[in-house]
């Protein structure tokens, strides 16, 4: 009861300082979506950073290294670290300056005034919100996989056919009403207040999860020495196309549109100088505990016994809550397992759907002027709670590896990274081209994570490389032959977004 009882105290310190922000929640749209623009470097690096740590990079890696090997850490630790911040200058930096002169709040509305088209915000708003859905869903599966292996015989009577353990749809269910609550109430400044004390406590939790459960096995070298061998190099279980397109996957975090609304948020463009330098050391720092963990598992013994800690036939996804459970103490289990709730931010995602809605679709369509400033905040409000629910519902759909799961979902939005690319940097890309692109990246998503049988196929490949080399190649080649053999833009727009170059 021990876990369960301190996870229960984490999400009430957790709903009491949702509450607490509250009181500071300024009323009015600007500050329920972007928090009045007015973070400042600290809290815009702890809530850019732990909106990128999600369970994809704790649980999510764990399984992955368990599974495959130890080469998860150059597929995306490594990678991400370099790609981040290179994302965050050229990408950040150019849309937060151009949101606060021009009031820009999200992507689309970026786009609908970059290539002065109403409608491509119609084509492009299903695509954004149709793969933060999986995103969400890679979150509440690392949640109910966490909680149920350190709860295991818990609750003997109460939840008999999970040996005991809190049933992941429960978890799930109360995490989703948890992050609800606090971002219905105060958007995006709770999250921000809410992301900073989380991402202290998944941080210092899983410091705390990797030390001791070394020092369970032996330490270190005796942990690395029981793992199984073949699970410590890459050699037949990646080619080296393959290994080397994973480079792709972290230019999503340019194209995500809760990270975007991130951006807006900063104080100013010096807001942007920690996050640019500590986002790729805490990347670091943040994933090697975890794929250490998932290469122990491979051999890990319960102490003074032939039990393996990973009974064979468990799910990957298990593995990082067993991992804790059974060789640590039941306080410190509670402990990690509040540490990974904290790294399950799922509120930034839920913000950002609710402002695209908002914004994107009943502003647009109906005119600024339609409704006031608190009305609009409830529409997005109303919004949020539809789309939690159904992603929870969606949970029951069938248990996909989160890691795999998680990189289908970051494949789409790097598909969009040329896109941002070609705008930003690009006088001659044009709306046709625009509208080509997005339809082209999304329906090659499609097409593809259908034939992956929806990821459950991890071996689908596309030419030796991973899916998102093909979407990033046909958004890039798609831009460049319909920009050239369409009108270019008109030299006033051109003036409005490359001012220096058109002086």
């Amino acid at each position: 009861m021990i876990p369960a009882v301190i996870i229960g105290i984490y999400l009430l310190l957790v709903v009491t300082l949702g509450l607490v922000s509250v009181r500071f929640f300024r009323g009015g749209t600007a500050d329920y979506f972007v928090a009045s623009r007015s973070l400042g470097p600290f809290v815009l690096f702890m809530t850019v950073f732990g909106t990128t740590m999600t369970s994809f990079a704790l649980v999510g890696s764990t399984a992955e290294t368990f599974d495959y090997g130890v080469g998860t850490f150059g597929k995306l630790a490594s990678w991400s670290a370099l790609m981040h911040p290179a994302c965050f200058f050229l990408i950040g930096l150019p849309l937060w300056s151009l949101g606060k002169k021009y009031g820009y709040v999200t992507q689309i509305e970026y786009f609908r005034d970059r290539f002065q088209s109403r409608a491509i915000g119609y084509l492009l708003f299903p695509m954004l919100v149709g793969l933060l859905v999986p995103y969400v869903i890679v979150g509440l599966l690392g949640v109910g996989s966490v909680v149920a292996g350190v709860t295991t015989g818990a609750f003997p009577e109460t939840f008999a056919a999970t040996r005991g353990a809190i049933p992941p749809p429960v978890t799930m269910a109360v995490i989703s009403g948890v992050v609800l609550f606090y971002v219905f109430m105060g958007g995006a400044r709770s999250a921000a207040w809410v992301n900073v004390f989380q991402t202290f406590v998944f941080v210092s939790m899983a410091l705390l999860a990797f030390w001791l459960i070394a020092d369970s096995l032996g330490g270190m070298e005796a942990a690395s020495a029981a793992a199984k061998p073949a699970k410590a190099v890459r050699e037949g279980n990646i080619g080296e196309l393959e290994f080397f397109t994973y480079l792709m996957i972290p230019l999503s975090v340019g194209a995500f549109p809760h990270v975007f609304q991130n951006f807006l948020t900063a104080r100013s463009a010096q807001s942007y100088k920690v996050l640019l330098v500590a986002q790729p050391v805490s990347i670091l720092l943040a994933w090697l505990p975890c794929i250490l963990i998932g290469f122990w598992a491979t051999g890990a013994l319960l102490p003074g016994t032939d039990t393996p800690v990973v009974p064979p036939g468990t799910g990957s996804n298990a593995v990082l809550g067993l991992m804790v459970g059974k060789l640590t103490s039941p306080v410190v289990s509670g402990l990690v397992a509040a540490g990974v709730l904290a790294a399950i931010s799922l509120d930034a995602q839920f913000i950002a759907i609710g402002t695209m809605f908002t914004r994107d679709i009943v502003v647009h369509h109906f005119g600024e002027n339609r409704f006031s400033d608190q009305t609009l905040v409830w529409i997005a409000r109303g919004f949020i709670v539809v789309v939690v629910a159904f992603t929870y519902l969606m949970t029951f759909g069938g248990t996909r590896q989160i890691f795999a799961l998680g990189t289908w979902c970051f494949s789409g939005y790097a598909g969009l990274f040329p896109l941002l690319i070609a705008a930003l940097y690009w006088r001659r890309v044009t709306a046709p081209a625009a509208f080509a692109a997005i339809a082209v990246t999304g329906a090659a998503w499609i097409a593809m994570f259908v034939a992956a049988d929806f990821g459950a196929n991890r071996k689908f490949l596309v030419g030796g490389m991973l899916p998102v080399a093909a979407l990033v190649v046909l958004c890039t080649v798609t831009l460049v032959v319909v920009s050239l053999l369409t009108r270019p833009p008109p030299e006033r727009i051109l003036a409005k977004f490359f001012p220096l170059k058109s002086s």
